[in-house]
């Protein structure tokens, strides 16, 4: 019989867990929570308050796998990679990012990701799978143990962001379950609004979240009209930007004083024109608008970040300040991301992990590079890692 592992279950599940299957008190899944989270112990027989005869249960019927660290590396700012070896030939990377009173960790979805954002370095890895609820969590469980965070005490990790590898809302259940644990006080005790979860734009799936959840909501915009956004996110082609811009405001009226933040990378010559800061904060000024409300829409410019084999450009720090100019003069509220751990290739849209892709988008990706710098496949593969 396969043994259940508790990462993969939430308070509510690992309740249920303890009184269906183990037949014991369901308080008891409380303290184990107390045990995996905040103490970071995955052997049972360390759980000293449990007794003897539920820690046997427990061993034959359960365990606590977390992913294994196959390669960890800090950067010069003080930002953290871990590539998480999720089985025998798919790796994700999560990256810790330190700030002034606050610890952001970015935690991937899925293995690669199936949307084909023109500008991603993800993107051109192609797609496996989703991640399981456990290995989701486990990346916060790596990251905290790392980091000797304690929950309502000692906490060095303040944020999670779903800003990784894959879309979020496409691993719907999954994705839901393990920020359930991020939240839950027996869990890693974060606040909602400091849990945030990043889409591309999946319309039905955000109306789904906001029937569940009560997380931070960002939306990966990139482009201020539907003819550039359809060629830099083809998912565009569905879910075209008055679709998504409705979806949004439906998502902030669930909760009176809920901003939404739309995240716009800067590439040059693409989209960084004035003629295009000028369609982005009409657009930023129309939900805020139909919100009634001052900043219900925050926007967060993010300096294109280059890879090999990119056709992209990062936008010259005049033209970020600009742009950035150009919606604060319109009232939008507007911050220029800090580029962070791009030494270790762990800046926003630079994460690659190890994907054994079943959309051929790697490999023709692989083709391209080699074309563009005369390497073999071998050498081709090393200048895309």
């Amino acid at each position: 019989m396969a043994k259940q592992n508790l990462l993969d279950l939430d308070r509510e599940g690992l309740e249920r867990f303890f009184a269906d299957i183990l037949g014991e008190k369901r308080f008891r899944a409380q303290q184990v929570m107390k045990w995996i989270h905040h103490r970071h112990i995955t052997d049972f027989n360390e759980m000293t308050d449990l007794g003897k005869a539920l820690r046997a249960k427990l061993e034959e019927r359960a365990e606590v796998r977390v992913p294994q660290i196959q390669f960890e590396k800090p950067s010069t700012d003080g930002t953290h990679k871990w590539l998480l070896g999720m089985d025998g030939s798919n790796a994700i990377e999560a990256v810790f990012i330190p700030d002034k009173g606050r610890g952001t960790l970015c935690v991937s979805s899925q293995v690669g990701c199936a949307l084909n954002c023109q500008f991603c370095s993800t993107a051109t890895q192609g797609f496996n799978r989703n991640l399981s609820t456990a290995e989701i969590i486990g990346q916060v469980w790596v990251a905290a143990k790392h980091l000797g965070n304690v929950p309502h005490r000692q906490r060095k990790l303040t944020n999670v962001v779903m800003m990784g590898m894959g879309e979020p809302l496409m691993n719907f259940d999954n994705v839901v379950r393990a920020m359930s644990i991020m939240r839950d006080d027996l869990g890693y005790g974060l606040a909602n609004k400091r849990v945030t979860l990043s889409t591309a734009g999946m319309v039905p799936m955000i109306d789904k979240l906001g029937e569940v959840s009560d997380v931070s909501l960002a939306v990966s915009l990139h482009a201020p009209n539907d003819e550039l956004r359809s060629e830099l996110v083809p998912l565009n082609k569905k879910y075209p930007i008055a679709e998504l811009m409705a979806a949004c405001e439906r998502y902030a009226r669930r909760k009176k004083g809920e901003s939404i933040t739309f995240e716009y990378t800067l590439m040059k010559g693409v989209n960084d024109q004035p003629a295009h800061a000028r369609q982005l904060a009409k657009l930023m000024r129309q939900f805020d608008n139909a919100m009634q409300m001052k900043d219900a829409a925050k926007v967060n410019l993010i300096p294109f970040n280059p890879f090999p084999g990119t056709r992209f450009e990062r936008s010259s720090e005049t033209d970020i300040r600009a742009f950035q100019k150009s919606l604060l003069d319109a009232h939008v509220l507007t911050m220029v991301r800090r580029t962070r751990g791009d030494d270790i290739d762990a800046a926003c849209g630079q994460l690659k992990g190890q994907v054994a892709d079943k959309t051929r988008r790697q490999a023709e990706f692989r083709k391209r590079l080699e074309a563009q710098t005369g390497q073999g496949d071998e050498g081709a593969v090393d200048a895309a890692a």
